[in-house]
């Protein structure tokens, strides 16, 4: 499956962004989905994840009531609604899909990062 994430720029902090992920080539409405990051100087890190079968999202700590993952199968897209966003979430994004239940597990196959930059 490949994957193009879109929707990244510079925001103010405390303005919003949503990100969007495309997939193709592959069966969209059976991978279990994910945002991961990777800030500088740091390792990437998960951001959240959404099942094919339903049942609650997973988030880092990080994100909690900040951000939102959805997902519309019939647009073979994932989604990552970020508000309220922080200097602190400047990163490179990318959006990421596993045929793997566990939406906090490894995945297999990552888009090419959509840059998220957050000003003070």
């Amino acid at each position: 499956v490949q994957l193009q994430a879109s929707g990244g720029g510079l925001v103010q902090a405390g303005g919003s962004l949503r990100l969007s992920c495309a997939a193709s080539g592959g069966t969209f409405g059976t991978y279990t989905m994910g945002w991961f990051r990777r800030i500088p100087g740091k390792e990437r890190e998960f951001v959240a994840g959404i099942s094919w079968i339903g049942g609650s999202p997973a988030y880092a700590d990080s994100v909690k009531g900040r951000f939102t993952i959805s997902r519309d199968n019939a647009k073979n897209t994932v989604y990552l609604q970020m508000n309220s966003l922080k200097p602190e979430d400047t990163a490179v994004y990318y959006c990421a899909a596993t045929t793997r239940d566990r939406l906090t597990g490894t995945y297999d196959y990552w888009g090419q990062g959509t840059q998220v930059t957050v000003s003070s």
